[in-house]
Protein backbone atom coordinates (compact mmCIF):
# COMPACT_ATOMS: atom_id res chain seq x y z
CA UNK A 1 0.00 0.00 0.00
CA UNK A 2 1.47 3.38 -1.15
CA UNK A 3 1.21 6.58 0.49
CA UNK A 4 0.49 10.15 -1.41
CA UNK A 5 3.03 12.51 -0.88
CA UNK A 6 0.76 14.61 0.64
CA UNK A 7 -0.06 12.45 2.92
CA UNK A 8 3.47 11.83 3.67
CA UNK A 9 4.08 15.26 4.33
CA UNK A 10 0.97 15.69 6.63
CA UNK A 11 2.57 12.81 8.53
CA UNK A 12 6.01 15.15 8.66
CA UNK A 13 3.97 17.89 10.17
CA UNK A 14 5.26 17.84 13.52
CA UNK A 15 3.50 20.91 14.83
CA UNK A 16 0.55 19.22 15.75
CA UNK A 17 2.13 16.53 18.27
CA UNK A 18 0.39 17.15 21.69
CA UNK A 19 0.62 14.85 24.68
CA UNK A 20 -1.83 12.28 25.05
CA UNK A 21 -2.27 9.18 27.61
CA UNK A 22 -0.04 9.18 30.65
CA UNK A 23 1.70 11.73 30.67
CA UNK A 24 3.67 11.58 33.25
CA UNK A 25 5.44 8.25 31.70
CA UNK A 26 7.15 10.47 29.06
CA UNK A 27 10.23 9.31 28.77
CA UNK A 28 12.97 11.56 27.93
CA UNK A 29 14.04 12.31 24.45
CA UNK A 30 17.08 10.57 22.10
CA UNK A 31 20.58 11.82 22.49
CA UNK A 32 21.42 14.99 20.76
CA UNK A 33 23.92 13.44 18.65
CA UNK A 34 21.72 10.90 17.59
CA UNK A 35 19.35 13.91 17.01
CA UNK A 36 22.10 15.49 14.85
CA UNK A 37 22.80 12.13 12.69
CA UNK A 38 19.40 11.64 11.57
CA UNK A 39 18.43 14.77 10.41
CA UNK A 40 21.51 14.78 8.69
CA UNK A 41 21.21 11.74 7.32
CA UNK A 42 17.58 12.94 6.13
CA UNK A 43 18.79 15.94 4.29
CA UNK A 44 21.90 14.34 2.80
CA UNK A 45 19.17 11.63 1.31
CA UNK A 46 16.66 13.92 0.00
CA UNK A 47 18.64 17.12 -1.35
CA UNK A 48 20.76 14.65 -3.00
CA UNK A 49 17.90 13.53 -5.29
CA UNK A 50 16.81 17.05 -6.64
CA UNK A 51 20.03 18.64 -8.35
CA UNK A 52 19.98 18.52 -12.05
CA UNK A 53 16.24 17.68 -12.06
CA UNK A 54 12.77 19.23 -12.19
CA UNK A 55 12.68 19.70 -8.54
CA UNK A 56 16.00 21.29 -8.27
CA UNK A 57 14.29 24.94 -8.20
CA UNK A 58 12.18 24.10 -5.38
CA UNK A 59 15.56 22.93 -2.90
CA UNK A 60 15.47 26.42 -1.16
CA UNK A 61 11.27 26.57 -0.63
CA UNK A 62 11.52 22.91 0.35
CA UNK A 63 14.51 23.36 2.40
CA UNK A 64 12.93 25.59 3.97
CA UNK A 65 9.65 23.91 4.89
CA UNK A 66 11.53 21.01 6.31
CA UNK A 67 13.66 23.30 8.82
CA UNK A 68 10.02 24.71 9.80
CA UNK A 69 8.99 21.53 10.57
CA UNK A 70 10.92 21.09 13.70
CA UNK A 71 10.90 25.40 14.34
CA UNK A 72 6.83 24.53 14.46
CA UNK A 73 7.26 21.73 16.85
CA UNK A 74 9.55 23.41 18.97
CA UNK A 75 6.65 26.52 19.37
CA UNK A 76 3.70 23.97 20.31
CA UNK A 77 5.87 22.60 22.76
CA UNK A 78 6.83 26.11 24.11
CA UNK A 79 2.73 26.91 24.12
CA UNK A 80 2.14 23.88 26.19
CA UNK A 81 4.66 24.94 28.93
CA UNK A 82 2.91 28.43 29.06
CA UNK A 83 -0.28 26.30 30.10
CA UNK A 84 1.36 24.54 32.17
CA UNK A 85 3.45 26.95 34.04
CA UNK A 86 0.16 29.04 34.36
CA UNK A 87 -1.40 25.60 35.83
CA UNK A 88 1.66 25.45 38.42
CA UNK A 89 0.97 28.96 39.84
CA UNK A 90 -2.18 28.30 40.36
CA UNK A 91 -1.72 25.21 42.47
CA UNK A 92 1.00 27.18 43.98
CA UNK A 93 -1.39 29.70 45.50
CA UNK A 94 -3.63 27.06 46.12
CA UNK A 95 -1.51 25.17 48.29
CA UNK A 96 -2.52 23.89 51.43
CA UNK A 97 0.20 21.64 52.71
CA UNK A 98 -1.86 18.86 51.90
CA UNK A 99 -0.50 16.06 50.04
CA UNK A 100 -2.02 15.27 47.54
CA UNK A 101 -1.81 19.36 46.53
CA UNK A 102 2.09 18.63 46.92
CA UNK A 103 1.73 15.56 44.44
CA UNK A 104 -0.38 17.45 42.19
CA UNK A 105 2.50 20.47 41.95
CA UNK A 106 5.35 17.96 41.79
CA UNK A 107 3.37 15.95 38.75
CA UNK A 108 3.43 19.41 37.08
CA UNK A 109 6.86 20.41 37.68
CA UNK A 110 7.84 17.11 36.14
CA UNK A 111 5.96 17.16 32.96
CA UNK A 112 7.05 20.82 32.16
CA UNK A 113 10.21 19.82 32.49
CA UNK A 114 9.97 16.44 30.31
CA UNK A 115 8.08 19.12 27.41
CA UNK A 116 10.71 21.47 27.89
CA UNK A 117 13.22 18.61 27.18
CA UNK A 118 11.36 17.52 24.25
CA UNK A 119 10.89 21.35 22.91
CA UNK A 120 14.63 21.17 23.35
CA UNK A 121 15.44 18.58 21.22
CA UNK A 122 13.24 20.07 18.38
CA UNK A 123 14.72 22.85 18.63
CA UNK A 124 18.22 20.66 17.83
CA UNK A 125 17.00 18.93 15.44
CA UNK A 126 15.72 22.89 13.74
CA UNK A 127 19.56 24.06 14.36
CA UNK A 128 21.00 20.98 12.80
CA UNK A 129 18.38 21.45 9.24
CA UNK A 130 19.20 25.46 9.89
CA UNK A 131 22.87 24.73 9.20
CA UNK A 132 22.35 22.11 6.04
CA UNK A 133 19.87 25.33 4.60
CA UNK A 134 22.57 27.87 4.88
CA UNK A 135 25.51 25.16 3.30
CA UNK A 136 22.85 24.53 0.65
CA UNK A 137 21.42 27.60 -0.05
CA UNK A 138 23.86 30.65 1.32
CA UNK A 139 21.25 32.01 2.98
CA UNK A 140 20.07 32.26 6.78
CA UNK A 141 16.88 30.20 7.70
CA UNK A 142 14.50 32.95 9.50
CA UNK A 143 11.27 31.96 10.17
CA UNK A 144 8.12 33.65 9.01
CA UNK A 145 7.48 35.52 11.73
CA UNK A 146 8.75 35.72 15.40
CA UNK A 147 12.25 34.72 16.44
CA UNK A 148 14.71 31.94 16.23
CA UNK A 149 15.93 31.24 19.73
CA UNK A 150 16.86 27.83 21.63
CA UNK A 151 16.92 27.69 25.08
CA UNK A 152 19.76 26.06 26.24
CA UNK A 153 20.16 23.40 28.65
CA UNK A 154 17.32 23.01 31.33
CA UNK A 155 18.85 23.34 34.71
CA UNK A 156 17.66 21.38 37.66
CA UNK A 157 14.26 22.48 39.14
CA UNK A 158 13.58 22.57 43.02
CA UNK A 159 10.35 23.56 43.27
CA UNK A 160 8.15 25.44 41.70
CA UNK A 161 8.60 29.26 42.46
CA UNK A 162 12.35 27.78 40.99
CA UNK A 163 10.58 26.31 38.03
CA UNK A 164 8.89 29.90 36.64
CA UNK A 165 11.75 31.94 37.82
CA UNK A 166 14.34 29.51 35.80
CA UNK A 167 11.99 29.35 32.46
CA UNK A 168 11.54 33.57 32.81
CA UNK A 169 15.04 34.04 32.84
CA UNK A 170 16.14 31.64 29.76
CA UNK A 171 13.48 33.02 28.07
CA UNK A 172 15.04 36.60 28.96
CA UNK A 173 18.15 35.52 28.02
CA UNK A 174 17.39 33.74 24.82
CA UNK A 175 15.54 36.77 23.50
CA UNK A 176 19.09 38.88 24.55
CA UNK A 177 21.77 39.90 22.23
CA UNK A 178 25.03 40.82 24.49
CA UNK A 179 28.05 42.88 22.70
CA UNK A 180 28.55 45.60 20.73
CA UNK A 181 25.82 46.34 18.16
CA UNK A 182 26.61 47.32 14.55
CA UNK A 183 23.98 48.14 11.87
CA UNK A 184 24.20 47.07 8.42
CA UNK A 185 21.86 48.69 5.67
CA UNK A 186 21.13 48.09 1.96
CA UNK A 187 18.57 47.43 -0.34
CA UNK A 188 17.85 44.79 -3.45
CA UNK A 189 20.41 45.16 -6.55
CA UNK A 190 21.04 43.97 -9.66
CA UNK A 191 23.88 43.26 -11.50
CA UNK A 192 24.96 43.52 -14.84
CA UNK A 193 26.87 39.78 -14.78
CA UNK A 194 28.37 37.29 -12.69
CA UNK A 195 31.45 39.08 -11.99
CA UNK A 196 29.96 41.87 -10.87
CA UNK A 197 28.09 40.30 -8.44
CA UNK A 198 31.29 38.14 -7.41
CA UNK A 199 32.85 41.52 -6.86
CA UNK A 200 30.08 43.27 -5.00
CA UNK A 201 29.75 40.21 -3.01
CA UNK A 202 33.68 40.22 -2.18
CA UNK A 203 33.43 43.32 -0.99
CA UNK A 204 30.69 43.53 1.12
CA UNK A 205 32.15 40.66 3.09
CA UNK A 206 35.50 42.46 3.41
CA UNK A 207 33.60 45.23 4.85
CA UNK A 208 32.10 43.14 7.25
CA UNK A 209 35.33 41.27 8.54
CA UNK A 210 37.07 44.70 8.68
CA UNK A 211 34.38 45.81 11.26
CA UNK A 212 34.43 42.80 13.19
CA UNK A 213 38.58 43.14 13.70
CA UNK A 214 37.87 46.86 15.37
CA UNK A 215 34.30 45.36 16.93
CA UNK A 216 35.34 41.91 18.18
CA UNK A 217 31.99 41.65 20.29
CA UNK A 218 30.06 42.77 17.64
CA UNK A 219 26.13 41.66 17.11
CA UNK A 220 24.35 42.29 13.80
CA UNK A 221 21.56 44.72 13.46
CA UNK A 222 19.36 44.29 10.17
CA UNK A 223 16.22 44.62 9.12
CA UNK A 224 16.39 40.97 7.71
CA UNK A 225 15.05 41.58 3.92
CA UNK A 226 16.13 37.77 2.95
CA UNK A 227 15.62 38.63 -0.65
CA UNK A 228 18.22 41.63 -0.50
CA UNK A 229 21.89 42.05 -0.02
CA UNK A 230 21.06 41.83 3.96
CA UNK A 231 21.13 38.02 3.43
CA UNK A 232 24.40 38.23 2.36
CA UNK A 233 25.23 40.20 5.86
CA UNK A 234 22.63 37.70 7.91
CA UNK A 235 24.73 34.63 6.14
CA UNK A 236 28.09 35.62 7.17
CA UNK A 237 27.06 36.50 10.30
CA UNK A 238 25.72 33.34 11.02
CA UNK A 239 28.90 31.18 9.87
CA UNK A 240 30.60 33.01 11.94
CA UNK A 241 29.22 32.86 15.27
CA UNK A 242 27.85 36.59 15.33
CA UNK A 243 24.19 37.02 17.26
CA UNK A 244 22.10 38.68 14.96
CA UNK A 245 19.37 41.19 15.82
CA UNK A 246 16.48 41.58 12.98
CA UNK A 247 13.88 44.56 12.72
CA UNK A 248 11.43 43.92 10.02
CA UNK A 249 8.77 46.14 8.64
CA UNK A 250 5.59 46.84 10.23
CA UNK A 251 3.63 46.69 7.49
CA UNK A 252 0.52 48.22 8.99
CA UNK A 253 2.70 51.55 9.10
CA UNK A 254 2.49 51.66 5.30
CA UNK A 255 5.30 54.32 3.80
CA UNK A 256 6.43 55.23 7.30
CA UNK A 257 7.12 51.72 8.15
CA UNK A 258 11.00 51.92 6.99
CA UNK A 259 11.63 54.61 8.68
CA UNK A 260 10.03 53.57 11.76
CA UNK A 261 12.77 50.77 11.46
CA UNK A 262 15.37 53.09 11.47
CA UNK A 263 14.10 54.61 14.39
CA UNK A 264 14.58 51.22 16.03
CA UNK A 265 17.91 49.94 14.97
CA UNK A 266 19.65 53.98 15.58
CA UNK A 267 17.78 53.44 19.07
CA UNK A 268 20.24 50.55 20.24
CA UNK A 269 22.94 53.17 20.18
CA UNK A 270 25.15 51.22 17.36
CA UNK A 271 29.01 51.37 17.40
CA UNK A 272 28.92 51.70 13.48
CA UNK A 273 26.70 52.01 10.35
CA UNK A 274 27.49 49.78 7.60
CA UNK A 275 25.61 51.13 4.51
CA UNK A 276 25.59 49.58 1.09
CA UNK A 277 23.51 51.26 -1.98
CA UNK A 278 19.75 51.05 -0.94
CA UNK A 279 16.46 53.26 -1.42
CA UNK A 280 15.79 56.62 0.18
CA UNK A 281 14.89 54.81 3.96
CA UNK A 282 18.60 54.23 3.70
CA UNK A 283 19.73 57.34 2.94
CA UNK A 284 18.00 58.93 5.57
CA UNK A 285 19.44 55.80 8.31
CA UNK A 286 22.77 57.53 7.02
CA UNK A 287 22.04 61.06 7.63
CA UNK A 288 20.59 60.61 11.31
CA UNK A 289 23.28 58.57 11.81
CA UNK A 290 25.70 60.79 10.78
CA UNK A 291 23.75 63.81 12.54
CA UNK A 292 23.94 61.30 16.03
CA UNK A 293 27.50 61.54 15.66
CA UNK A 294 27.60 57.34 14.89
CA UNK A 295 30.70 56.40 12.48
CA UNK A 296 28.88 55.72 8.95
CA UNK A 297 31.26 52.86 6.78
CA UNK A 298 29.91 54.00 3.91
CA UNK A 299 29.76 51.76 0.64
CA UNK A 300 27.20 52.95 -1.51
CA UNK A 301 30.25 53.58 -4.43
CA UNK A 302 30.05 51.34 -7.27
CA UNK A 303 29.91 47.66 -6.71
CA UNK A 304 30.08 48.14 -2.70
CA UNK A 305 33.26 50.52 -2.18
CA UNK A 306 33.37 54.02 -0.94
CA UNK A 307 31.50 56.85 -2.61
CA UNK A 308 35.19 58.45 -3.35
CA UNK A 309 35.78 55.87 -5.81
CA UNK A 310 33.29 56.89 -8.42
CA UNK A 311 34.84 60.30 -8.28
CA UNK A 312 38.42 58.52 -8.33
CA UNK A 313 37.05 56.30 -11.34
Amino acid sequence: MTSSLSAVLQALELGHLDLTGDQRSIEAPPPAEALEQTVSAIWSDLFALFPFTALERDIEDLGWGFVNLFHRAAAKKHQLIDRLTDEIRLLLAEQDGSEIATADLEDKIDLARKVEQSAQAYEGMRDTAARHYLHETGRSWVPATGNRISLGTTAAIVDGRAYLQARRERVRDANMVHGTPVVFAGGRLRFASDDEAKQFADNLLRTLKAVRERVGDMYLVHGGDMKGIERLAASWAEQNGIQQLRFGLDRKLGDRAGFRRNEQMLSVKPRYIIAFQGNGVTERLVIEAKARGIHVVDRRGPLGTPPAALSRG
